[in-house]
């Protein structure tokens, strides 16, 4: 097919390697930052949940389970978020699109935010929850959902991971 000299060029269609977004770091095909993203996800709102009970009863139980949430969730979230810079610098198709690149920015603020909510809470977690911890909890759950959902739209949208 010629192109007719009115005719726009499509940089993606011209580009190859903006075409390669399969995932390089895989077990049998699967991503494993699509994997392990459901971990602090999960204990990030587990964190947010604890706060909750614990301003609700008053129970000394629940700052101890938030702070071993926000332990676990920001533990797993830097290996989430190790799996997943590797993916941004290794695969062509997914460094060079903007999108990626705003996921990456959001996901190291909720690592941030994660990793104070859980310092915070080291050696005094009843002390930490009222009101600091909750606001760091309820700015975690809402960063969550944010990164969450253009890390979504990374793989929906753009198939970013996805085998052709």
């Amino acid at each position: 097919m010629t192109k007719r000299p009115h005719e726009l060029n499509d940089p993606v269609e011209e580009n190859r390697a903006l075409q390669e977004t399969e995932s390089r770091i895989a077990i049998a095909g699967h991503p494993l930052h699509a994997m392990l993203v459901a971990f602090p996800i999960a204990l990030t709102l587990s964190v947010l949940g604890a706060d909750l009970f614990y301003w609700w009863t008053g129970d000394p139980f629940w700052p101890r389970v938030a702070g071993w949430a926000a332990f676990g969730a920001f533990l797993m979230g830097v290996v989430a978020g190790v799996t997943g810079t590797a993916e941004l610098l290794i695969v062509p198709g997914i460094r060079n699109r903007s999108a990626s690149w705003t996921h990456f920015i959001l996901a190291v603020m909720l690592l941030s935010v994660m990793g104070a909510n859980w310092a915070i809470r080291i050696g005094a977690p009843e002390a930490a929850v009222l009101p600091l911890g909750l606001m760091l909890s309820v700015l975690a759950a809402g960063l969550t959902v944010v990164t969450g959902w253009h890390g979504g739209k990374l793989v929906f949208d753009y198939q970013i991971g996805t085998r052709r």
